[in-house]
């Protein structure tokens, strides 16, 4: 009788099922060994080698397959005083204040007057009115002429200094008189020659001829007039003498022109006293 070894149902089972885990579990295995493998050599994780540290005289040193650089320039020092990025600041000595210029001089005419507000002409051309003062004059000898509503004009002759002030005072109300003729004195035989001066004071006869020669006040002239046809001018003294004069060139002119100036000369006295 023979006998055969027939291996249960229930254990072949068992076996194919182990067999199945094994397997499973050497993949597995096998899976996580190749991870573990390429892990240890990726390059974050491989370690690099530290330099080697370089001596100064190495690195000053250019090495035979680069050619040497130049050597820099020195840096030049800032300019005193100049800003930006790297440059020195170094304080700017203070300025020294340039001395004043002396002002130049130039003449300055100053006009005063016991009329206010009366006209100043210089030279024909008007300049202000007064009281004036003006730099728009030029140094030299000038012609001053001056009116006042209700006075007579006054004539000046001037002389502005180069440099400074030249001071001009008007009196419109002050009576002045500053006239002279030449004349001939007539007698009653003969003639002498001399001039006829007027001032505030009055007139006067200067001649040679001592004998003819005298002085009267304009309260004591009780005639004097002029003929302007006869070219005759009468003066007499109050109470006295009578003296007639003509002009030294027969002209009528001079004599008007004086006889005018000293009749308005003590109108003007007369209506002050």
């Amino acid at each position: 009788m023979s006998v055969f070894n027939e291996t249960p149902t229930g254990q072949r089972s068992h076996r194919v099922l182990f067999i199945a885990v094994a397997g499973a579990v050497a993949v597995l295995v096998a899976i996580i060994g190749y991870l573990l493998a390429h892990r240890s050599v990726h390059p974050s994780s491989v370690a690099r080698p530290t330099p080697a540290p370089v001596s100064p005289s190495a690195a000053a040193t250019p090495g035979p397959s680069s050619p040497a650089e130049a050597p820099s320039p020195p840096a030049t020092p800032p300019d005193v005083g100049r800003t930006g990025s790297g440059a020195r600041r170094d304080k700017a000595p203070s300025p020294t204040a340039a001395p004043a210029s002396a002002p130049v001089a130039t003449p300055v005419l100053v006009v005063e007057s016991d009329v206010p507000g009366a006209s100043v002409f210089l030279d024909r051309k008007f300049v202000g009115t007064t009281p004036l003062r003006t730099g728009n004059v030029e140094a030299g000898t000038h012609q001053l002429n001056a009116s006042a509503e209700g006075q007579d004009g006054l004539v000046r002759t001037i002389e502005v200094a180069a440099t400074g002030e030249t001071t001009v005072s008007l009196k419109f109300r002050e009576v002045t008189l500053d006239a002279a003729v030449p004349v001939v004195h007539k007698h009653a035989m003969g003639a002498c020659e001399g001039r006829l001066v007027a001032d505030v004071s009055g007139l006067r006869y200067l001649t040679s001829n001592k004998g003819d020669a005298f002085a009267v006040s304009f309260v004591d002239l009780e005639v004097f007039e002029v003929d302007y046809i006869q070219k005759n001018l009468k003066v007499k003294r109050r109470g006295g003498k009578t003296w007639n004069f003509t002009d030294r060139n027969a002209n009528a002119d001079a004599l008007y022109v004086f006889h005018r100036d000293v009749d308005k000369a003590r109108a003007r006295l007369a209506a002050v006293q």
